[in-house]
């Protein structure tokens, strides 16, 4: 399938390479902006998918049936970088007939990028979003945040619901897939399991995601709160965190 005029957007999720990133754009409009599919963005549900599906993989189906023909292709994170699922969406976005090219982001790819929002001090969503913002533009910040000490860890993927960040003190570490994407290595698994001893943390996974079971189990390692959610928050998982927070 090649662009056309209709088509106004690349779409992508997870962490693809960023030579496919590109590769893509060169195929079909470098002037043509890239587009987070993860995030929620308001689109309306597509039907396609049980009600007991990720969120973000739910976010993935949904956004690319609302763009539609104005979707140049997907380019979707399908290897053990994102999850079976992201793979399973490829493939429901291809019978739907998207232009869909898969990327498995291989060890040959990794990179040794600096943890600058990982470990500095601010806002906790603020600096996930200048995470996320590396995929497409890894040039480092002119303006980055002053490293701190951990008070606080947050563990995971970001949230769909991202009020549950405002919780956190500035001075909150990120661990976990996050940190994964600023090193350039969101397939690490080691680098995803590591978290600084001591720092109280909340490992957060979307309901029925299969980062559930490394949530648990670390959650249990460190003494800190494993906390899952579908889709918004509710006020029972404000409370539970912003205890957890105070308390700790």
């Amino acid at each position: 399938m090649q662009t056309n005029s209709s088509h106004t957007v690349i779409g992508y999720y997870g962490f693809p390479a960023r030579k496919v990133l590109r590769a893509a754009r060169e195929r079909f409009g470098t002037d043509l902006p890239l587009v987070d599919l993860d995030v929620a963005a308001g689109a309306p549900d597509a039907g396609l998918l049980p009600p007991a599906t990720c969120r973000i993989i739910a976010n993935i189906v949904d956004n690319a049936v609302h763009l539609g023909s104005r979707l140049a292709a997907v380019v979707a994170a399908v290897g053990e970088d994102k999850c079976d699922r992201g793979r399973h969406a490829a493939w429901i976005l291809r019978e739907l007939g998207m232009n869909v090219i898969e990327t498995r982001f291989a060890e040959e790819d990794f990179e040794d990028r600096p943890l600058i929002f990982s470990t500095g001090r601010g806002p906790l969503a603020a600096r996930i979003d200048r995470i996320m913002a590396t995929v497409v533009d890894p040039a480092p910040p002119d303006d980055p945040p002053e490293p701190c000490r951990p008070t606080h860890g947050f563990w995971g993927v970001p949230p769909n619901d991202v009020r549950i960040l405002d919780l956190f003190p500035p001075t909150t570490h990120l661990y976990g897939w996050v940190r994964c994407v600023e090193a350039g290595r969101p397939s690490d698994l080691d680098l995803e399991c590591s978290v600084d001893d001591g720092v109280p943390t909340v490992f957060f996974h979307q309901s029925f995601c299969a980062k559930q079971d490394l949530a648990h189990r670390l959650a249990e390692k460190h003494r800190g709160i494993a906390v899952d959610c579908h889709g918004e928050i509710n006020d029972s998982i404000m409370a539970k965190v912003e205890a957890f927070i105070r308390l700790s």
